[in-house]
């Protein structure tokens, strides 16, 4: 009887067992069910965090040119690349050319206007912090006289801009947006001789805050002096030693893209002298890379001859760069 007692309890044991067995097994596996897919959601967690930090359009820009700035097959842009092949003034300045053949007479309000600017990396390494960088730019505009065959198409004026400048992020992102600021030497000139001559050298720094799809530059400056026709009478820049009263001592940029538009403000002022300037530039999509361009200036400094003289152009042409 006992014999058969145990006979009867040994396979109700290995029952419980094999069952016991199985529960275990079953909520280990819901357990590492679970683990893993808490490890996935702190995986996740990151890259959520990382795709919702987006860099602004205009440093994505800057980003991009520096990676290609080494590339010996591509020029990097500074300023704006256009051709105005219409260009139109409601106010030419013609008392400037006065006494210099017959220009102050057949000087024409309408004329073509074009812009070339590039810069070139000084150095590859960081210098004082990650991201920084030492550049020289050149920036070229011209105003040409293409319908004047009184005077032969002449170009009219035309001004030489080199620039050294450093450049480095700002850890301060107010807004959720990103900084940068730049230290700048700068050096302008139309190359003239005599009455037409006209230059100034500059110190500026500019500050940049950006987000999205616009940004916003604050550039005041510094015109180093160059003394006066009496104690230098051979310095080309005394010919212009008010330039500061016209052109002021800053300007403000602002930039906005929608959809398929790029909008440009610069505005400069001297507020003692109740004296500036501004300009307006549009650019909008004709064929592929090919943008077209729309610019209106109004005030004094349209160009350095022009530095003390007040008027409104208006032109129209393609642009061979994006404002972003």
């Amino acid at each position: 009887m006992n014999n058969l007692s145990l006979v009867k309890i040994l396979p109700l044991c290995l029952l419980s067992f094999s069952l016991l067995s199985h529960a275990n097994d079953k909520e280990n596996n819901t357990n590492e069910t679970d683990v893993s897919v808490a490890t996935k959601q702190v995986q996740k967690q990151p890259a959520a965090q990382s795709e919702k930090k987006e860099n602004s359009a205009y440093f994505d820009r800057l980003s991009s040119q520096k990676k290609s700035s080494f590339d010996p097959y591509v020029i990097t842009p500074h300023k704006m690349t256009y051709l105005l092949p219409f260009s139109v003034s409601d106010n030419m300045n013609r008392e400037v050319y006065e006494g210099i053949g017959q220009w102050g007479e057949e000087v024409q309000s309408l004329e073509a206007k074009f812009q070339f600017s590039l810069k070139v990396p000084l150095t590859q390494e960081a210098i004082f912090t990650e991201g920084d960088s030492l550049d020289f730019a050149f920036t070229l505009q011209s105003w040409w006289q293409l319908y004047n065959q009184e005077l032969s198409r002449p170009f009219r004026e035309t001004n030489y801009q080199p620039e050294l400048f450093y450049t480095a992020p700002l850890a301060w992102q107010p807004l959720g947006g990103q900084t940068n600021m730049v230290v700048g030497f700068e050096h302008q000139s139309n190359g003239r001789t005599q009455m037409l001559s006209r230059s100034w050298n500059r110190l500026y720094y500019i500050f940049t805050f950006a987000k999205d799809n616009y940004a916003v530059s604050f550039r005041p400056w510094w015109k180093i002096p160059e003394g006066s026709k009496e104690t230098t009478p051979d310095e080309s820049a005394n010919d212009n030693v008010d330039i500061s009263d016209y052109m002021g001592h800053f300007d403000l940029t602002l930039l906005y893209k929608w959809q398929s538009l790029e909008f440009s403000f610069v505005g400069r002022r001297n507020f003692k002298e109740h004296k500036g300037g501004m300009e307006l530039g549009i650019t909008f999509p004709l064929s592929g890379k090919l943008k077209g361009y729309f610019q209106y200036t109004n005030g004094y400094g349209e160009s350095l001859i022009d530095y003390n003289h007040s008027q409104q152009t208006f032109g129209v042409g393609v642009a061979l760069t994006e404002i972003f």
